[in-house]
C-alpha cells in the first residue's frame, strides 16, 4: 500500500471521541496535487465542528445530550469572499507549480445516522450499523490512532486511496505534466469512507461518477471489495471508520458550488481561470516538446494555442495526447 501526504488536513479526518462525547461536523476544502502526488488543503469553503456529549444515564449512553460548537469558519454564503478565496487558492497553486485537483467534502457524524450524509452515496443500513458499532468501540476503548506529524512546520498526515477506480483520483506519472491535461478534462465525483489505521487515513472509494470524456456517463456501482476490506480491518482492530467523503474532481468542480451562478461572471475569477487554463496548456505543451523533436513540432506551438478557440484547443490537446502515447511507446521500444 503506497502513501502520500495530505498537508493541513481538514478537521473531520482527525475527529475522535470518547465515552463522554464525540466530535461531529463537516468541511469543504479546495485540494491541489504536486508532482509527487502529495495533496494540499489550499483553502476552506467551510468548516463546522462541534463536541457532542452523550447522556450519562444508563441505557442512554449512545444518545447525544448537548452540542458545543468548537469551530465555525465559512465563506460559502458570501459571494465576494468566496470569489476571493478561490482566486487566492488558484494563484497559490500556480505559484507552487501544483495542479488544482478537486473540491473535497468531509462529514463526520460518528455514523449515528442510518443513512449516509454524503450526496451521491447509498449504502446498506447493515454496513452503516457496523460502522457505527466500530466507531463506538473506538470511542469506548480509546482506539483512535494518533497519526498527525509535522513537516517543516506544516501539519500533515499520510493518506492512501483504495478501491476499484482509485486511479481516477490519483494518477500515474512522475510529474504534473503527466496528468495536467487529464485533470483539466476531468468531471464528476467519487464518494466513500475515510478509515484510519496506525499509519494513515485511508480513502476507500465506494463509488464514482468520474469521467474524462464529454460524452461518457459512468454507471452507478458499489465497490464490494472495499467493503470487505473495511469489514475485515474493523474485526481485527486495525481500521477505524472516521468520516464520509465526496471528492468533486477537476477545475470544473467549481461549478458545483452553491453560489457558482452568482460568482462565475466575476472579472477577477474569469481572469484567474484564464491564467490557470494557460498554465495547464503550457504544462501539456512542454511535455509534448520534450517528447517530440523540433522538426515534428514546427512553428511556435504556444502562440498557436493562444490564437485557438476553446473547441480548437480541446481537439489539439486530444491530438497531442494521442501523439504523446505514440511517442512514448516508440521511445520505450
Amino acid at each position: 500500500m503506497s502513501f502520500v501526504n495530505l498537508y493541513n488536513p481538514p478537521d473531520p479526518i482527525l475527529a475522535t471521541g470518547s465515552k463522554v462525547g464525540v466530535e461531529l461536523g463537516g468541511s469543504k476544502i479546495l485540494l491541489s496535487i504536486d508532482k509527487d502526488h502529495n495533496f494540499y488543503n489550499e483553502g476552506g469553503i467551510f468548516t463546522e465542528m462541534s463536541w457532542a456529549e452523550f447522556y450519562q444515564e444508563e441505557g442512554l449512553e449512545d444518545q447525544i445530550d448537548t452540542f458545543n460548537v468548537q469551530k465555525y469558519d465559512s465563506v460559502r454564503d458570501n459571494p465576494e469572499t468566496l470569489t476571493h478565496t478561490i482566486v487566492s487558492c488558484i494563484n497559490k497553486i500556480m505559484e507552487e507549480k501544483r495542479l488544482f485537483h478537486s473540491i473535497a467534502d468531509f462529514e463526520c457524524d460518528a455514523f449515528l445516522n442510518q443513512n449516509t450524509v454524503i450526496p451521491g452515496l447509498k449504502l446498506d443500513k447493515e454496513l452503516i450499523n457496523k460502522l457505527m458499532m466500530a466507531h463506538k468501540k473506538s470511542r469506548d476503548e480509546a482506539l483512535f490512532p494518533k497519526f498527525i506529524k509535522n513537516n517543516r512546520g506544516i501539519k500533515s498526515i499520510n493518506i492512501s486511496f483504495q478501491g476499484l477506480n482509485k486511479k481516477k483520483l490519483i494518477f500515474p506519472g512522475s510529474h504534473v505534466t503527466d496528468y495536467a491535461d487529464k485533470l483539466r478534462l476531468a468531471k464528476g465525483f467519487a464518494t466513500g469512507i475515510v478509515v484510519t489505521s496506525k499509519n494513515a487515513a485511508n480513502f476507500f472509494m465506494m463509488n464514482d461518477f468520474i469521467t474524462f470524456k464529454e460524452d461518457e456517463t459512468p454507471e452507478f456501482y458499489i465497490d464490494k471489495d472495499s467493503i470487505t476490506v473495511i469489514e475485515m480491518g474493523i474485526q481485527r482492530d486495525v481500521l477505524f471508520p472516521i468520516s464520509w467523503f465526496r471528492i468533486d474532481i477537476g477545475i470544473r468542480s467549481l461549478e458545483t458550488l452553491e453560489f457558482w451562478d452568482v460568482i462565475k461572471e466575476s472579472s477577477e475569477l474569469q481572469e484567474v481561470l484564464k491564467q490557470y487554463d494557460d498554465y495547464v496548456i503550457n504544462l501539456v505543451v512542454s511535455k509534448y516538446k520534450h517528447l517530440a523533436s523540433p522538426e515534428e513540432i514546427g512553428g511556435d506551438l504556444e502562440d498557436d494555442f493562444y490564437k485557438m478557440s476553446l473547441q480548437e484547443r480541446n481537439k489539439a490537446l486530444k491530438d497531442m495526447a494521442d501523439a504523446i502515447k505514440f511517442l512514448t511507446k516508440k521511445y520505450q521500444e
